[in-house]
Formats: structure tokens, C-alpha cells, sequence
């Protein structure tokens, strides 16, 4: 009877130093980096068909062209593991590479608008609304994650709870920087409709009708 009534004891005290909590937030976590894992991936198999069919442009920039597949390259050889989100240097190299080729399709799809044929390849605009969906879903994920965390660290750092987390090894998680931020997770979006208003050429100034002076 004392053994049980000692195990409702520590039950009840590690229930009200947030274990509990600790618990559910952890998961929370861990969900919602899962699903900014899941569209990042999406991302990254919309590249090679982009690629390809930006590829079929003569003459297209092949610096643009570049950076687009090193960037991929780059961003998908980045190991993330669970341990990713224990470990804040790891994150923040995935942060990076993810930023990196974010700004690089940006670059390829500004650059699209100086080639009329690939803006009007229909291959070429349904990717391009493909990315730009999934751009907003990784902005929606990563903010989710962002609340997720946020909530997970303020227990783990606050008194009580903070003894909680230190005999259960609970430690702060990192989450995403506001460095580079605009650039990172607004969606690179490109008005593809709206055509090119003419050039503004300056008419010759016209001869003067003043009579020279005497």
C-alpha cells in the first residue's frame, strides 16, 4: 500500500512541475518540424522538372541556372535526424541551405521574365504555381513551428518547470532566426500576367522659334 501510495506521490509531483507539459510540447514539436521537413522535400522534387524545362530556353542564364541546382544540391545533402532539433548548430546549417535555395529560385524566377517563350510555356507556369503554393505552405509550417517551440522553451526555461527539464534533460530547442528572415520565408512571387508596358523613349527637344539677338 505505501509503494502505491509513493507512486501517486511522484505521479502527482511530476504533474505539477509540468512533465506532463513537458510531454505534450515535445511532440507538438517534433510534428509541426515534420511538416516543415515534408514541404521543404516537396520543394526540392519541384526542382530538377523546373530546372528541365527552363533548360529547354536558348540562351537562358546559365550562372541562374547554377546556383538553382547547387543550391538544391546543397540543401538536400544536409543530414537532419531527431537530434536536429537538439542541436542548434545543425539547425542552423540547415536553416542556411534551406535559405540559399530559396533565394536562388527567386533569382531564376525574376530572370524568367526577360524570356517571353518560357513565360508562356504552359510546363513552365503550372511549375511555377507549384512552388509558389508550396512556398506557402513551408512559411505556414515554419510558423508553426516557430509557435510550437516557442511554447516548449518558455516552459523549459521558466521556475518551476526549468527543475523538470534539467532532471529530464528537456533543453531548449532552436528555432528559426529573424536574420535574413524577409528572404527566407516570403514566397518568391513573380506577377507571370502582367505585360511589359512599352518603352519610354524622349522625343528631340524641338528647335528654338526665338530670333537671335541683334
Amino acid at each position: 500500500m505505501k509503494k502505491w501510495l509513493l507512486i501517486l506521490i511522484v505521479l502527482a509531483s511530476l504533474s505539477g512541475c509540468g512533465y506532463n507539459d513537458f510531454q505534450r510540447l515535445d511532440e507538438q514539436t517534433k510534428s509541426a518540424w515534420s511538416e516543415v521537413l515534408n514541404q521543404y522535400q516537396r520543394r526540392a522534387d519541384l526542382v530538377p522538372n523546373l530546372v528541365a524545362t527552363v533548360k529547354g530556353e536558348a540562351n537562358f542564364e546559365q550562372e541562374t541556372l547554377t546556383r538553382v541546382v547547387e543550391a538544391r544540391a546543397k540543401a538536400t545533402s544536409v543530414q537532419v535526424t531527431p537530434e536536429t532539433l537538439n542541436n542548434p548548430e545543425a539547425f542552423q546549417k540547415f536553416q542556411q541551405a534551406q535559405g540559399e535555395l530559396s533565394s536562388a529560385l527567386s533569382r531564376l524566377l525574376v530572370v524568367s521574365e526577360r524570356y517571353p517563350d518560357l513565360k508562356a510555356n504552359q510546363g513552365f507556369r503550372d511549375l511555377r504555381v507549384q512552388l509558389e503554393g508550396t512556398e506557402n505552405r513551408i512559411t505556414v509550417a515554419r510558423n508553426r513551428y516557430i509557435q510550437a517551440v516557442q511554447q516548449y522553451n518558455v516552459l523549459a526555461r521558466s521556475f518551476p518547470t526549468n527543475l523538470t527539464a534539467m532532471v529530464f534533460s528537456y533543453q531548449p530547442k532552436p528555432s528559426f532566426t529573424v536574420q535574413n528572415e524577409a528572404q527566407i520565408s516570403t514566397p518568391p512571387t513573380v506577377d507571370f500576367g502582367k505585360p511589359a508596358g512599352p518603352a519610354v523613349t524622349t522625343p528631340p527637344a524641338a528647335p528654338s522659334s526665338a530670333a537671335p539677338a541683334r
